[in-house]
């Protein structure tokens, strides 16, 4: 581990410390000579729980850019695309290492180097290459003897310094984060002297080249006769970058930034024929398991996914169509490596373009809002084990002391690769009580459980960072100290947990499964936890702690995560890495996306997600993460076709209901990706996106119930809110949950 107040018992005297995960006793470095009780290193002040320090040795590696095109694509959208490219070409940095590659019947590889002609190498689209022929076809690598290979004293494969690494205030049984030198990457490049390969230039001698090849870049010649679709060759395009990467740079920080218009239709990784007759997998097909390419096709991306998490390397996934373009097969890509997936209509949309700006953000300090090459550690006290990690990361493989024996999600190991990520990237950490014997282990009375969590990775600009983190809970007994429980229960939390829980099964298992198993978690959290009389539903009452929960679970057993109907598998596998990736608050958008009500008195006021708040009078605010949705009532809709807006008198009146643009305009800034932006009406046929979201409380079997609320009817047979609460209290009330 390393020194953290929490962590320990320090003797200023001695200068040394107690480590409370291991408990060895260790000396503070050097450096720490001059500390005394007044002056103390921040490491020993309790407000500092996260702490990153920079590794000031290790050599600075840039950023590595392939852009994998597809030139399927038909004007004008591809000309916006070539320019959305040459657009972010000016964002990099004149050290970053960049390359191209384009496919379509065929894969062009393309030499970045100036001569008097442009070069580009030809590969057939229909066949898969493995990593080795692309070393021996194109010429790039090295072996472990070679002039990049480590020799005695130079860094590891990281550029990380051993001894400099040893400075930092370590516990003496607790090693330092082992760096990525596993059995699955025997090649140790020094990373100070990266190739410079033909095809893969620095953007200071390429730029001019590289934008003259992007503007002379046409569009497949291949001709595609009347009913068929154009030949892409999006396996093999991508099996030659991995290869490229993997054979040229092994564990260095790379991202290959794929661009996709269309399905692939033939070579690995195909998915659908060249025939338009022959319509693309749709749900209902996998369940029927009627998917000739599919299994195939999602055997191949896996393989490229686990080779380029091995690496270090980045897949990102800009897929633009109106159809689908094989998302459910490729997100292993994106999964396995921390990549972005962005799915939109078209490159030519302002969706696109602004989602795509926004990956080249950056912080105060001018570099990319982006990390490369991290490994994350999580350290544990005896008594805590780690069962596993939900999240866009990659096993290690490296099965350590507190592992645990149950295993959520990415499980085995408390060590995973994090090979790109974000600010806003989350991570779902599970863990588990140890065992001894047969039973748990006995906990010390009144004693803390200690988590610190290791994070070791590189900055866009190079630079190696060290980032720890560290926490630590009481011990409480649940069958004498329930009321300790509650209080430190946070529902928020729980609720993105349990859905990223609910999201890995779903990997797996059918949908209707997935939900049986909220449900039984649900019901027996309710059991637990609630006040009541046993078979007496009317008594029962949840703590203020878990009184949220039940609708989140009510939303998210509606929601797009569980329920497929309407949505095509690639909209699934979007939807799902999206909430896989983004933290707690916008996670819980999401789930159950936020409305706001804004009224002809100028007053707005956050209001329930129900059928009762669809008023005539008022225009509602939805944000449910992917959509900002605007919703003008019945009579305002009225009054706008009418042209009253428009009349001075009712000036005051446009300019309350000018309020909703302005908050959704300050939602779409930073948001990402984009989401989409409607604007629609009463009775508008973009009106679903809300009342598919909303609890239809209100219904055509209820409208003329007695005492009903006022509101908009919603045309659905899904049982309300109420209805799923009251059987809910039936199940935990009752003597045999």
């Amino acid at each position: 581990m390393i020194v953290k107040i929490y962590l320990l018992c320090f003797d200023i005297r001695t200068r040394s410390w107690t480590c409370c995960l291991c408990q060895s006793r260790n000396n503070f470095p050097p450096q720490y000579a001059g500390m005394t009780e007044q002056r103390l290193p921040a490491e020993l002040m309790a407000p500092y729980t996260t702490l990153e320090y920079t590794i000031t040795k290790a050599p600075v590696v840039p950023p590595i850019f392939v852009f994998v095109v597809d030139t399927c694509i038909e004007e004008p959208e591809f000309t916006q695309l070539k320019e959305s490219l040459q657009m972010s070409l000016s964002f990099l940095p004149p050290n970053a290492l960049v390359g191209l590659i384009t496919f379509g019947k065929m894969v062009h590889v393309h030499e970045l180097e100036a001569g008097p002609i442009t070069k580009s190498w030809v590969f057939k689209g229909t066949k898969d290459y493995t990593g080795s022929q692309i070393q021996l076809m194109l010429g790039v690598g090295r072996s472990a003897t070679g002039p990049g290979a480590p020799g005695p004293g130079q860094k590891g494969p990281i550029g990380v310094d051993q001894n400099q690494m040893a400075q930092l205030p370590f516990s003496r049984s607790a090693s330092p984060l082992p760096l990525i030198t596993d059995s699955l990457n025997p090649i140790k490049p020094n990373c100070s002297r990266l190739l410079h390969i033909s095809f893969i230039q620095p953007m200071e001698k390429c730029d001019a080249l590289l934008t003259d090849l992007l503007t002379e870049l046409q569009p497949d010649p291949w001709p595609v006769p009347q009913g068929k679709r154009p030949l892409r060759s999006v396996g093999s395009a991508l099996s030659i970058t991995v290869g490229l990467l993997e054979a040229a740079y092994p564990n260095t920080g790379a991202r290959i930034m794929l661009f996709l218009g269309g399905p692939c239709t033939q070579g690995p990784g195909m998915v659908i024929d060249e025939d338009f007759k022959n319509v693309i997998r749709s749900h209902h097909d996998i369940e029927k398991d009627n998917c000739k390419y599919m299994r195939k096709a999602m055997k191949h991306y896996e393989g490229l996914a686990n080779r380029a998490a091995q690496n270090l390397h980045v897949v990102d996934i800009f897929s633009c169509s109106l159809d689908q373009t094989g998302l459910h097969e490729l997100r292993y890509l994106c999964n396995y490596t921390g990549g972005h997936m962005v799915m939109g209509d078209s490159f030519a949309s302002s969706l696109f373009q602004q989602t795509y700006r926004r990956v080249f953000n950056k912080d105060s300090q001018g570099s990319f809002l982006m990390g490369f090459a991290g490994q994350m550690e999580v350290k544990t006290s005896r008594e805590l084990k780690v069962s596993g990690c939900i999240g866009p990361c990659f096993s290690a493989n490296i099965k350590t002391s507190n592992t645990g024996d149950q295993e959520v999600g990415i499980g085995r190991t408390s060590i995973w690769r994090l090979n790109g990520f974000t600010p806003a990237t989350t991570l779902g950490i599970f863990f588990e009580v140890a065992t001894s014997g047969s039973g748990p282990a006995q906990l010390p009375p009144g004693g803390r459980g200690y988590v610190q969590f290791i994070t070791q990775y590189q900055r866009a600009n190079g630079q190696r960072k060290l980032r720890v983190t560290t926490a630590c809970r009481n011990w409480v007994d649940s069958t004498t100290q329930l009321p300790h429980m509650i209080c430190g229960f946070d529902q928020e939390a729980a609720t993105v947990l349990i859905a990223r829980m609910a999201m890995f099964r779903a990997e797996s298992a059918d949908s209707i499964d997935v939900l049986r198993w909220l449900d039984r978690q649900l019901i027996r959290l309710c059991h637990k936890f609630g006040d009541y009389r046993k078979d007496d539903p009317a008594s029962f009452r949840l703590p203020d702690e878990f009184s949220f929960f039940p609708q989140f679970m009510f939303h998210m057993r509606r929601s797009q995560f569980l329920q497929v109907f309407n949505n095509s598998p690639d909209e699934t596998a979007y939807y799902r890495h999206v909430l896989n990736n983004e933290d707690c608050s916008n996670s819980l958008l999401m789930i159950q996306p936020s409305l706001t009500a804004f009224n002809l008195d100028g007053s707005e006021e956050p209001v329930l997600l129900d059928t009762s708040s669809l008023q005539p009078e008022r225009v509602l605010l939805m944000d449910s993460f992917f959509h900002i949705l605007i919703y003008e009532g019945d009579t305002i809709a009225k009054w706008k076709k009418a042209g009253y807006l428009d009349m001075p008198e009712y000036a005051h009146i446009k300019q309350i209901l000018d309020k909703p643009r302005l908050e959704a305009e300050e939602l779409l800034k930073d948001r990402f990706p984009m989401p989409r932006y409607i604007e629609t009406e009463h009775e508008g046929s973009q009106a679903r996106f809300l009342l598919s979201k909303v609890n239809p409380s209100l219904t055509h079997n209820t409208m003329y119930s007695f005492g009903q609320e006022t509101g908009s009817v919603v045309l659905t047979d899904d049982v309300s809110l109420q209805g799923f609460m009251d059987h809910l209290k039936k199940l935990a009330v009752s003597s045999s949950a």
